[in-house]
C-alpha cells in the first residue's frame, strides 16, 4: 500500500474513523453532493443488474421451450424403430389372407388378428399410403414395373405389390407399385 496517506486513514482519537479535510476523499455529511452520484451509480448498477437478470429469466425459458420441443419431437418419432419390424408382419397377414383356403375359422382368426394389428397400428399414427388407381407420387410411391396400357391415365398406379406406411407425417416405408404407362 505504498503511496497512501496513513494519517487520514487512521481512525481518530474521538472514535470518528471519517475525516473532512480538503482532500481527503472522504466526504462527510457536510457533502450531500457525493451522496447524489454514488446514489445514481448505484441506481445504474441495479438497473444494469436487473437488465441481466430479465434476459437471463428470457433465455432460460427459451432453452425450457426449446427443451420441451425437443422431447416431444423425440416422443413423437421414438416409436418407430418400434413400428418398423410390425410392417412385415402385415405383409405376411395381407399374403396369407390373400389365399384361398377352405378352413373357414382359420381364416376368420387371421382376419381377426390382422384386424387387431391395423388398429393398434392405428392408435399409434400409423397409416396405410393409398396406392391402386392413384396418380404416381414419387415421394411415397416406389415403381417396380412399367406396364403398357390404355385402359387407365398414364403414371396412374395399376398394382399395389407393397404397401407402404406413413407415421404421422413421417414416411415410413413408400408403397411398391405397378404404373400405367401410354405410349
Amino acid at each position: 500500500m505504498a503511496g497512501l496517506d496513513l494519517e487520514h486513514e487512521l481512525p481518530s482519537a474521538d472514535g470518528d474513523d471519517r475525516t473532512n479535510e480538503p482532500g481527503s476523499g472522504v466526504t462527510g455529511p457536510e457533502e450531500p453532493s457525493g451522496s447524489a452520484s454514488e446514489l445514481q451509480k448505484l441506481r445504474a448498477e441495479r438497473d444494469s443488474l436487473l437488465d441481466r437478470l430479465a434476459r437471463a429469466q428470457a433465455e432460460f425459458e427459451n432453452a425450457r421451450r426449446r427443451a420441451s420441443k425437443e422431447q416431444q419431437d423425440f416422443r413423437d418419432y421414438a416409436a418407430v424403430d418400434a413400428i418398423k419390424p410390425l410392417l412385415p408382419v402385415m405383409d405376411s397377414f395381407e399374403r396369407a389372407l390373400q389365399v384361398n383356403s377352405e378352413g373357414a375359422d382359420f381364416r376368420n382368426g387371421v382376419e381377426l388378428i390382422y384386424k387387431q394389428l391395423q388398429d393398434a397400428l392405428a392408435k399409434l399414427g400409423v397409416r396405410a399410403i393409398p396406392a391402386k388407381g392413384e396418380p404416381f407420387d414419387p415421394h411415397v410411391h416406389e415403381a417396380i414395373e412399367m406396364v403398357e396400357t390404355t385402359e387407365v391415365p398414364d403414371h396412374a398406379v395399376l398394382e399395389e405389390l407393397q404397401r407402404g406406411y406413413k407415421y404421422k407425417e413421417r414416411l415410413l416405408r413408400p408403397a411398391m407399385v405397378k404404373v400405367a404407362k401410354n405410349s
